[in-house]
């Protein structure tokens, strides 16, 4: 049984290696297939992908602004701070908005901005932020600005207080946020080699050829008693040229 096992082993060995050796010795086809794959990838991210644009604007929650600020009053900021991450994407919140971008002269559907808008409270923080995403950089720092400003509104007229500071308003961002060209690239470039890695596997896992004597003697169990080597075109081509020229001597 020790000795099967060992066996079996050993047949594995020689299995991993002759795959090592296939794979170094197509490396060019694995090179080949991971930078067509990146040039694809590539193409697809710059000619095909929107890019998209953030914009954020962050509120200052505080609750009980109208009196003396006690350490309780931190606390309770704290606690509904959560709450307001709702009230910030509610529908009476996102219809205010709408109605003062109206009075600008832009137009945004209920929809159209809760596929922009996400309110985040990072940190554990009394900050609010709002954060609205677009394939127009305009889009996004309107709606992150109307967004804030509504929400404080309403969080002013809900805790019957003074509407929270806003501490940071949004800006026309410059530079898009997605995609990032560079990692799309990587990603293309690895999913092409592996691509190629395991076409290369398959093909030498159902190749069954018996090619040399190594081949005979590991699955005939058997010797071989002589070996004809193969003639290629090109050797076939020198032989006729080595001849001609014996005959014109």
């Amino acid at each position: 049984m020790n000795e099967y096992n060992s066996f079996v082993n050993e047949e594995d060995t020689i299995d991993l290696l002759e795959l090592i050796h296939v794979l170094l010795k197509k490396w060019w086809v694995v090179l080949l297939a991971a930078v067509l794959c990146c040039t694809v990838t590539l193409a697809v991210t710059v000619f095909i992908i929107e890019p998209e644009y953030e914009s954020r604007s962050s509120l200052y929650i505080l609750y009980n602004t109208a009196k003396e600020t006690t350490v309780g009053d931190f606390q309770v900021s704290e606690a509904v701070t959560e709450d307001f991450i709702v009230i910030g994407t509610s529908n009476p919140v996102i219809d205010a908005a709408i109605d003062a971008l109206q009075e600008k002269g832009y137009t945004f559907t209920r929809k159209e901005i809760k596929k922009m808008v996400e309110v985040l409270n990072e940190g554990d923080t009394r900050l609010l932020t709002i954060c609205a995403t677009s394939n127009n950089p305009k889009d996004a720092y309107l709606v992150a600005n109307a967004i804030a400003e509504a929400t404080a509104e309403k969080i002013g007229e809900i805790m019957k207080d003074e509407p929270p500071t806003i501490l940071e308003t949004a800006e026309i961002p410059t530079e898009p946020v997605s995609p990032n060209i560079l990692k799309c690239a990587f990603i293309g470039f690895l999913v092409g080699a592996f691509l190629a890695c395991v076409v290369l596997v398959i093909i030498f896992l159902l190749d069954d050829k018996i090619k040399t004597e190594e081949d005979v003697e590991k699955y005939l169990e058997t010797s071989t008693l002589a070996v004809i080597p193969y003639i290629g075109k090109k050797d076939r081509k020198k032989e006729k040229a080595k001849r001609k020229k014996k005959k014109k001597e």
